[in-house]
C-alpha cells in the first residue's frame, strides 16, 4: 500500500504518514447486514432488522473486487450478526478467492461444528467471537440470555475443528473490568487470543454508557492490565485515551477516522469511523461512483486529513500521547470534537460533560431495532433503552438457503 502522492510526509514517525491518509484503509469495517437475532443493550448500530435496501450477493462481489483492486488486505465484516445473511458463506469465499482476508465477528450462535470445521479449512479468515462478561450473569445482563453459554460453545467448536486467529473479543464495562484475568483464562483455553475494545457511546450504546463506562479508576486498572500483558492481548486501537497515563499502548494510538479506516453499511453508506454511524460523518455510497472514489475524494475525508487544530487539548502535556482521544465518544457525548475525550484521564472533560445540557447529545441517524419481542433478549435491573424508530420490519431469520450449504 503506497502513501497518497498529493499529501507528501511531514514527519518521520509513521504516525506522521497516516494522519494525511492512504490510497486504501488498512482497517476496513464492513457491517453487511443490520439483521441479528440479539438485542445487546450496547449494539454500536443499533442493529435488529434486516434493512432491505442492503447490498444484493452480486453488489458484494462487486465490492469484494474493488476492494482487490485498491490492494485492501482484509475487511473486518461484522453486522448485525452477519452469519443471518443466507449469502454469507459465498460473500466470505468471494472475499478470500480474491485476496482479501476477513475477520468476522460473531455471537456464536451458528458457530455449529460443521461450521467450525469449514472455518478451519479456509485459508485468510479469522472469528472473533463476542462475550462481555466471564460469567453468564454479567455476560448476559447486556447480551442477553443464553449468550454467555452459545459463545463458548462457539470457542469450544472452534478449537476442536483447529481453528488458528480465533478472538475473543470484550467490550470493556465497568462490571467486567474486574475479570479481565478471567477473560484472559478463557482466552487461552480455548486457544483463542482475548482482543479489548473500548464501550462508545454509539447506537444504542449511548443510553446506557452514563451507566456502564467503566469509572476513572478503573480505567487505570485498564490501562495498568494492558500495559502487564504486553502484546498478548490486542485492543484495535480502542485506548489510546489511555496513554495520557505514561507510554503508549501498543498500536495506532491515533484516530484513524477517514485517514487509515472507515465502514461500509450494510445498504452501501461510507462513514468515517465505525463507532460514528452518523449524517455527521457519513461521506458517501458504494453505488454511486464506487468505493474507490468516496475514499479518495470525499470532502469529509479530506476535512479529516487536513492538519487538525487540537483545540484546547493542544495546551495539555499529554496531548503528544492521546491526540485528544476518540471522535466517536466526544461526539455521542455532545463535546466538541476539539475538545477532550469524555474519558480524559486528567479530569479535563468533567467540566464539559457536566455543562452538556439534557436532550442535546446527538441521537443516532438510524436505528434498526427490534420492534417485538427477542429470543435471547437482555436482562437487566436498570439498563434502559430507546425504542426503535426504523421503518425496517423484516426478520432478520427470514426464509432463504441454508447458510452452511451455500458455496
Amino acid at each position: 500500500m503506497t502513501l497518497a502522492p498529493e499529501r507528501p510526509a511531514t514527519g518521520t514517525r509513521l504516525v506522521d504518514h497516516f494522519e494525511h491518509g492512504l490510497d486504501a484503509p488498512i482497517c476496513l469495517t464492513w457491517e453487511l447486514t443490520y439483521a441479528c437475532n440479539l438485542a445487546c443493550v450496547h449494539c454500536l448500530s443499533s442493529s435488529g432488522r434486516r434493512d432491505p435496501r442492503e447490498l444484493t450477493t452480486e453488489e458484494c462481489f462487486g465490492l469484494i473486487e474493488e476492494f482487490e483492486a485498491m490492494k485492501v488486505f482484509y475487511v473486518n465484516i461484522g453486522g448485525g450478526e452477519p452469519t443471518v445473511r443466507p449469502d454469507f458463506w459465498e460473500i466470505v469465499d468471494h472475499a478470500v478467492a480474491h485476496h482479501v482476508g476477513v475477520k468476522f465477528s460473531t455471537n456464536g450462535f451458528r458457530i455449529t461444528p460443521e461450521r467450525a470445521e469449514r472455518l478451519a479449512r479456509t485459508d485468510y479468515v479469522d472469528v472473533q467471537v463476542s462475550l462481555d462478561g466471564a460469567t453468564a450473569e454479567v455476560n448476559d445482563r447486556v447480551r442477553g440470555a443464553g449468550t454467555f453459554d452459545a459463545a463458548l460453545r462457539a470457542l469450544r467448536n472452534l478449537r476442536d475443528a483447529g481453528m488458528q486467529d480465533t478472538k475473543l473479543s470484550v467490550v470493556c464495562t465497568r462490571e467486567n473490568v474486574p475479570q479481565l484475568d478471567r477473560f484472559k483464562e478463557i482466552a487461552d483455553e480455548h486457544g483463542a487470543m482475548l482482543r479489548l475494545t473500548r464501550l462508545r457511546p454509539a447506537g444504542r450504546g449511548a443510553d446506557v454508557w452514563h451507566e456502564l463506562h467503566p469509572l476513572p479508576e478503573q480505567q487505570r486498572e485498564i490501562y495498568d492490565w494492558l500495559v502487564a500483558h504486553g502484546k498478548g492481548v490486542l485492543t484495535g486501537d480502542s485506548f489510546f485515551h489511555l496513554a495520557a497515563y505514561g507510554d503508549a499502548l501498543p498500536g495506532l494510538n491515533l484516530c484513524g477516522a477517514g485517514r487509515v479506516v472507515c465502514l461500509v453499511d450494510p445498504v452501501g453508506d461510507v462513514y468515517a469511523c465505525p463507532f460514528a454511524i452518523h449524517d455527521r460523518f457519513l461521506a458517501g455510497n458504494v453505488r454511486g461512483d464506487g468505493f474507490g472514489s468516496v475514499w479518495r475524494d470525499a470532502p469529509l475525508f479530506a476535512d479529516l486529513r487536513s492538519p487538525q487544530t487540537g483545540g484546547a487539548c493542544t495546551r495539555c502535556s499529554a496531548y503528544d500521547a492521546c491526540r485528544g482521544g476518540c471522535m466517536a465518544a466526544k461526539f455521542f457525548t455532545g463535546l466538541p470534537l476539539d475538545g477532550p475525550d469524555p474519558e480524559c484521564v486528567k479530569g479535563n472533560a468533567t467540566g464539559a460533560l457536566a455543562a452538556v445540557a439534557d436532550g442535546t447529545r446527538p441521537a443516532p441517524s438510524q436505528d434498526h431495532s427490534h420492534s417485538g419481542p427477542v429470543r435471547n433478549a437482555p436482562v437487566p435491573v436498570t439498563i434502559a433503552r430507546r425504542p426503535p424508530a426504523s421503518p425496517c420490519d423484516e426478520s432478520p431469520l427470514g426464509a432463504g438457503r441454508d447458510p452452511l450449504t451455500t458455496g
